[in-house]
C-alpha cells in the first residue's frame, strides 16, 4: 500500500484487482457458470469415489438448489422465513444483475425504490458517520467493503462525515 500523509492508501493495482473481483462476484453470469463447474466437479468425484457418494449426492442437491435460485434470481431471508413461516413474506428482491437490495440501514429490502445493491452505496448516501458505520457493518464490514466506505481498512466507514447520531 502506498502512503500519503501517514495514511495507507491502496495502490492503483490493488484497486483494479479489488474492482475486478467485485465485478466477477456481482456478475449473475459468473455465479451461474461457477455453480455449473462445481456441479461438474461433484459428478466427476461421484464417479471415482464410491465411499463419498452420499455426501456428494447431498452436495449436488445443494448446488442444484443454488443453481435454481440463481437462475430464477430468487432468494429468501431464512430468519424471516423461520419467524413468519411464509415464503411470500420472506422473499428477497434482487436487481437486474441478481444482486440483493439493501436500504440505507443495511436491511435487506424487497422495494427497489427504498434500496439498492450494496455496491451502489457510497459515503454521499449517508448524513453521518454512525449511519454509514451501521450500514457498513450490516452488509459485511471490512471483508465485504464493495464500495470502499472504509478506504484505509481500519474498520471505520466514511470517516470524513459528521459524527452525528445514528
Amino acid at each position: 500500500m502506498g502512503s500519503k500523509g501517514g495514511i495507507n492508501m491502496p495502490t492503483e493495482k490493488e484497486v483494479n484487482k479489488s474492482s475486478t473481483v467485485q465485478n466477477l462476484r456481482g456478475s449473475h453470469k459468473f455465479r451461474m457458470i461457477l455453480i455449473l463447474v462445481l456441479m461438474a466437479i461433484v459428478i466427476v468425484l461421484f464417479i471415482f469415489f464410491k465411499k463419498l457418494r452420499i455426501a456428494l449426492v447431498v452436495a449436488f442437491v445443494a448446488l442444484l438448489a443454488a443453481f435454481g435460485l440463481e437462475a430464477t434470481k430468487n432468494d429468501w431471508d431464512l430468519q424471516k422465513l423461520w419467524e413468519t413461516k411464509s415464503f411470500q413474506e420472506s422473499k428477497v428482491s434482487r436487481d437486474t444483475k441478481g444482486n440483493i437490495l439493501f436500504d440505507k440501514l443495511g436491511n435487506i429490502t424487497t422495494d427497489s425504490t427504498k434500496g439498492k445493491s450494496a455496491d451502489q452505496y457510497n459515503c454521499d448516501d449517508f448524513a453521518t458517520q454512525p449511519e454509514a458505520q451501521a450500514f457498513f457493518e450490516k452488509v459485511g464490514g471490512v471483508g465485504n467493503d464493495v464500495n470502499r466506505l472504509d478506504a484505509n481498512k481500519d474498520g471505520v466507514a466514511c470517516q470524513s462525515l459528521p459524527k452525528g447520531k445514528k
